[in-house]
């Protein structure tokens, strides 16, 4: 079988696009994106062709964008072109060369397929030349970084939008099918040197491995099939525990300790349920030492907190509203919105049935000096709890807020989004949870301000 023939089977056994689909090539003007351009015109496909000049060969990167251009015109096809200052990229995000070309390149390839959804015919698939021998190159590389099971399955034909149709091809079935076919295509000279990771493993590390065994390679890409299985009864798998173990309240996330601690294997199960929120595999450890921790302590990623609360482990976003936010409301103001959350505010003469919901606080009006201020709780805040009378005096006391939510038993989590709304420096309500006795409607109250605080994900 041809390897034209092999490709348009490849692309319909794995169902990696239809005929009628435009597709963009990403083209470099080597020998793989080449062949892939002939073979997509052999095929009849509509396709166009992007390059990225990435000016880290001088004369060689502008003479292979001259190349790109001309190819473009042999098969009569647009042709996206753009360059990039890689070096100051990558210096100023202190990454490697290779990261940086690769995050810019694909950040473009988006870019111009979401462009093309205002035309008539959008671009629907990327194609990258990727063969077989890039894919054994890149899970022996991910074998030493530690990559896990996805990173063993190698590169997928398939991944949302982008294509890889030449994985089935090994590198000199490519080469074979452009001297028979009399195709044209630059070679890049940095790929001969040892620079980059990749051509490491390409020129040393994987020819010293098949001196030992003859049949590495095939052998890699036999297991690449196995692992792709592996995979996907892992994922399975590991959902299914997911499930089990995983409250969702909200956007947070209560595990319960002992139901954790009992689940194997621990390791593997903390690190898939973790590395969703920025947590690392090195940090593992950390949280197997909070399911015997006391309550309250925590571990952070950079976007989450796992804290220990009792006897469940809750894992939250970072709370990002700075403790210095102060809202000013005016007489005049019926809907306030903070943080995740909206205060509605009404002002009536009658009031109406009290609700026992602790989102709603209903306040003596003629007791208010505007304007108000809504704000984070702060430490050394105190109040007059509502309904919290002395047994021995009979009146209402004063109460640090701290201790107030020591005694209501909020965690951590809860105290870091408590709101107050004050008056002429005194607290009006602690938003949710109770209002100030000095605030109280009595028989000679006259005007009544109703104040509900909602979610933002309960409002319609």
């Amino acid at each position: 079988m041809s390897l034209l023939q092999k490709f348009k089977s490849y692309i319909v056994s794995e169902n990696l696009f239809q005929q009628k689909d435009i597709v963009l090539i990403a083209v470099s003007g080597g020998a793989d994106s080449s062949v892939l351009c002939a073979l997509c015109a052999a095929a009849g496909f509509n396709f166009s062709i992007a390059h990225c000049n990435y000016k880290l060969r001088k004369e060689e990167s502008d003479r292979d964008e001259l190349f790109v251009k001309k190819l473009s015109e042999q098969y009569n096809v647009k042709l996206y072109s753009t360059s990039f200052d890689t070096v100051t990229v990558a210096k100023d995000n202190k990454k490697s060369i290779e990261e940086t070309a690769r995050n810019l390149r694909y950040s473009w390839f988006n870019e111009i397929i979401e462009a093309s959804k205002q035309q008539e015919k959008p671009i629907k698939f990327l194609l990258t030349a990727h063969h077989a021998d890039d894919n054994i190159e890149t899970v022996v590389m991910n074998f030493f970084r530690g990559t896990g099971i996805k990173g063993l399955r190698g590169i997928l034909p398939k991944q949302k939008h982008i294509i890889r149709p030449l994985l089935f091809a090994k590198r000199k079935e490519i080469i074979d099918y452009a001297a028979e076919n009399k195709i044209d295509f630059v070679t890049d000279s940095t790929n001969a040197a040892n620079d980059y990771t990749r051509n490491l493993f390409r020129n040393e590390i994987l020819p010293a491995i098949e001196k030992v065994y003859p049949e590495a390679a095939n052998n890699v890409l036999r297991n690449i099939d196995k692992f792709i299985d592996v995979d996907y009864l892992y994922s399975e798998s590991i959902q299914m525990l997911k499930e089990k173990i995983i409250e969702i309240k909200g956007n947070e996330f209560h595990i319960p300790v002992l139901k954790l601690a009992k689940t194997k294997p621990l390791t593997t199960i903390i690190y898939e349920i973790i590395k969703n929120y920025s947590f690392t595999a090195a940090q593992v450890s950390e949280v197997e030492k909070l399911l015997q921790s006391e309550s309250g302590k925590y571990i952070k990623s950079s976007s989450h907190r796992i804290l220990r609360n009792r006897n469940w482990l809750i894992i939250s976003p970072i709370i990002t509203t700075p403790d210095t936010v102060n809202i000013i409301i005016e007489n005049s103001d019926n809907s306030i919105l903070f943080g995740d959350h909206t205060l509605d505010i009404q002002k009536q003469e009658v009031l109406e049935t009290l609700s026992a919901d602790a989102s709603t606080a209903y306040i003596n009006a003629a007791e208010l000096k505007y304007p108000l201020l809504l704000r984070k709780w702060k430490q050394g805040d105190y109040f007059y709890p509502f309904g919290m009378k002395n047994k021995t005096t009979g009146k209402v006391g004063k109460k640090k807020l701290s201790r107030f939510f020591s005694d209501i038993k909020l965690s951590l989590l809860q105290k870091e989004n408590v709101w107050v709304l004050e008056s002429d420096k005194k607290i009006v309500w602690v938003v949710g949870y109770r209002m100030d006795d000095r605030f109280k409607i009595t028989s000679s109250s006259k005007c009544i301000l109703k104040l509900s605080s909602t979610h933002c994900s309960q409002k319609h």
